[in-house]
This record gives structure tokens, C-alpha cells and sequence, in this order.
């Protein structure tokens, strides 16, 4: 391909003209193409009402030999579910809480997350935890229709967190185990501080905060939620 210099530049010699052409081309392919900002995801805040996950063996000591549990709704989580079954969580001194749904698929470790106000109804001092991180933590009876069995620990409140896949962690500027806050405005705004990261591969953007959580903020009743980069 010829290049045809232009006429008016008139007081260079060509040899000066064909270095600022060779310039100005090369340097449209130097510099990348501008790409759109990455729009900002879709955030959504859930309250975490009190559970319990099971391990395939508890769900048939509870709800009897070769049951399975039961999908009734499916949760925002791909692949996660709220099922038929519940079970009665029992505390010291006969303290209950008759009917705690329990989540599926099944884990490897049975555990039970209840609110601030749900361990005091049951007389159990709980520790704030990441889903998991059940060592040393207290225990309780769950009763089912075919059965009951005693946890020696796995009774927590659930430490709030936030999920999310690799792409909102890049967009936040956050990685898995760092810490963001949620601010939630509206007739109670507040500021909730310290959630855990939690990223991975699949996860949708999604804020879990417990009942105690939701109510004192009016969650419900929100104008709006921001997710912000805890510094």
C-alpha cells in the first residue's frame, strides 16, 4: 500500500514527513481499543433466617431410612434449596425452637445458624462464625419424625458475608477473606461493617445478613443498598 504525502506540508523535506506519517500510523496500533466500564452488578441482600444443614446420614436418622430430602424452594444460589423437611432444635434445659427448615443439598458436617435471638430463647451463648467453622462451638438435639440425634457442636450465628464469583470480585477490587460493608439506607439506615468475602467460580452477587440483622435495619422498608470496599 502507497501512502500519498500531503501537499501542505510545505517547509519539511519528504524525509521528515514520511517519520511523522510512520508515527502517527504505528501509533494507531500502539494504543488498544477503549473498552466500556464494566457496568456494576446486580446486588442482592437476603436475610438468612434461622437453619440447619444435614449430613446424609442425620437425614435419615431423623426422617428415616433412605430419605432424601425434599426441594420446596429453590434459593438464589444455583444449585441450593429450601427443603419440606424441618426439625425441632432442642437447647439446656429443654429450651426449643420447634421448627427450624432445613437447607439443602446435604453437607459433611450437620450445623445449625440461628439469630442472636434465637440462642437466647434457647439458652445457648453462640459464637459468630463463618459457615463451616464449627470447632469447639456449642451442640444441641434436633428432633425429626423418625428419630432424634445430639450435636456435640455445629450451633452457630452465621458471620454475615457477601458471595460472589471472580468477575464481581475484580469489579469490587476485593478477593476471597477480605472484609466490605454493606450500607443499607432508608427510615433505619445503617452500616453493616465486616462482611467476609466469599468468593468463588459460580456464586450470584449476594448479601446474607440474619433476622436480627435485617429487622434492626428495616430491610424490607430499604430505599436503597450499596456494597463498598471496606478501608
Amino acid at each position: 500500500m502507497s501512502l500519498s504525502l500531503p501537499t501542505m506540508a510545505a517547509g519539511l523535506d519528504r524525509s521528515q514527513v514520511e517519520r511523522i506519517v510512520r508515527e502517527i500510523v504505528l501509533g494507531s496500533h500502539d494504543t488498544p481499543p477503549s473498552q466500556p466500564p464494566q457496568s456494576e452488578p446486580k446486588l442482592v441482600v437476603s436475610i438468612s433466617a434461622r437453619h440447619c444443614h444435614l449430613t446424609d446420614e442425620h437425614v435419615e436418622k431423623l426422617f428415616g431410612p433412605g430419605h432424601t430430602l425434599t426441594p420446596q424452594k429453590d434459593l438464589y444460589q444455583d444449585g441450593y434449596y429450601a427443603a419440606e423437611e424441618t426439625v425441632m432444635v432442642v437447647g439446656p434445659k429443654r429450651r426449643m425452637l420447634p421448627t427450624v427448615r432445613v437447607l439443602g443439598p446435604t453437607r459433611k458436617a450437620s450445623q445449625v445458624e440461628l439469630a442472636f435471638t434465637d440462642a437466647i430463647s434457647l439458652g445457648l451463648n453462640l459464637p459468630v462464625r463463618a459457615s463451616g467453622k464449627i470447632a469447639g462451638t456449642p451442640g444441641c438435639v434436633l428432633v425429626g419424625p423418625a428419630g432424634a440425634i445430639e450435636l456435640t457442636e455445629g450451633v452457630i450465628r452465621a458471620e454475615r458475608h457477601v458471595h460472589m464469583c471472580h468477575a464481581d470480585a475484580a469489579f469490587f477490587g476485593v478477593k476471597d477473606g477480605d472484609r466490605m460493608s454493606l450500607v443499607i439506607k432508608g427510615g433505619c439506615s445503617t452500616v453493616f461493617r465486616d462482611l467476609l468475602v466469599r468468593e468463588d467460580a459460580t456464586s450470584k452477587l449476594e448479601v446474607h445478613i440474619d433476622t436480627d440483622e435485617g429487622n434492626a435495619a428495616d430491610l424490607d422498608h430499604a430505599e436503597s443498598v450499596e456494597l463498598i470496599r471496606q478501608t
